[in-house]
């Protein structure tokens, strides 16, 4: 059988215009994002809003959360680390939104800046649940994830008030100025002072969370001789620079030394004794509990508003307790 040229021509053109198609149809959807994992369910992304990676307390609570994401089936946490500036942070949160994460878990630099990250998360209806720092305004957010600071701070005196017998004077060791954490556990260790008449703040200053600053500052007050009974301290860190300072200058023995955190190290200081109290804060329970909450509420689940999780008394007397909990 012949073909005309002009039937063979037609018909390499239509083989020609088919395979172009095919093709095309092919690189299409090759390219198009995708957005669901085996089995066909969707895979949440959660940002972690964190203040500071280099803090050590709060690195524990960064172990929680990674602790709790490895156990969740299509989940990514995404942590970014704002150095401890409040103007970064709030940076991070709007690239958060602009990415469209499915949740938020924030733990703010400061009490300040929270409220606009968290009226900016809910204008783009992202839900976003603030862990470990509480603040004026929080009721704004999804949910809190934490402790009362205020607590912390009246547990912590009222157990070295214990120990001096209601008298002496005290030094308190602030942690960075303007942190929920600072002013609420302060404000407890104050709390408690007023009730006793022989008690008072003879010296007051901030080390930052750091031990390095916390034993700079403690040589700083015993070179101003006055008589210090008891260093109360917003967290641990600083605790154990006051007691490495106390140490050089052979004085530990004459001073209460108190805490707050329980971190394995503060652990090991109350076991020897040299660090009399401290308040343990579940850092890891922190952790896990906001990002449960946040995944919960990606997936359009109800939370509670408030998720307290309580201080508990840390002594020589039952400290292994809690040195099991951390191993």
């Amino acid at each position: 059988m012949r073909f005309s040229k002009n039937f063979i021509s037609m018909v390499i053109l239509l083989l020609f215009t088919m395979f172009v198609a095919v093709g095309c149809s092919g690189k299409q959807g090759a390219s198009e994002p995708t957005t669901k994992q085996s089995g066909g369910s969707k895979k949440i992304v959660i940002g972690a809003a964190l203040p500071d990676f280099d803090d050590k307390w709060l690195s524990y609570l960064q172990d929680g959360m990674k602790e709790y994401a490895k156990t969740q089936k299509d989940v990514e946490v995404i942590y970014v680390d704002a150095m401890n500036d409040a103007s970064k942070q709030l940076s991070q949160v709007e690239n958060f939104i602009q990415q469209k994460v499915d949740a938020i878990v924030l733990i703010p630099v400061d009490t300040v800046s929270a409220p606009e990250m968290i009226d900016k998360a809910n204008q783009a209806n992202i839900p976003i649940v603030v862990v470990n720092r509480i603040f004026d305004g929080v009721d704004k957010a999804t949910a809190y994830v934490g402790s009362e600071s205020i607590k912390s701070g009246i547990m912590q005196m009222e157990e070295v008030a214990k120990i001096l017998g209601g008298k002496g004077n005290i030094a308190i060791m602030n942690g960075q100025m303007g942190h929920e954490a600072q002013i609420k556990r302060t404000e407890g260790n104050k709390e408690v002072i007023k009730k006793y008449p022989n008690m008072k703040v003879v010296l007051e200053g901030t080390a930052e969370w750091d031990r390095a600053k916390g034993m700079s500052l403690m040589e700083n007050w015993l070179n101003s001789g006055k008589n210090i009974d008891a260093v109360v301290a917003n967290n641990d860190e600083m605790a154990i620079g006051a007691i490495m300072a106390l140490e050089d200058a052979g004085k530990l023995d004459d001073v209460v030394v108190a805490g707050i955190d329980a971190t394995p190290d503060a652990l090991e200081y109350v076991k020897s004794g040299k660090l009399k109290v401290t308040v343990f804060q579940n850092a890891r329970g922190q952790g896990q509990g906001g990002l449960e909450t946040a995944i919960k509420a990606a997936k359009g689940e109800k939370v509670e508003k408030f998720n307290w999780i309580p201080y508990e008394l840390v002594t020589k007397d039952n400290v292994e307790e809690y040195i099991k909990k951390w191993q």
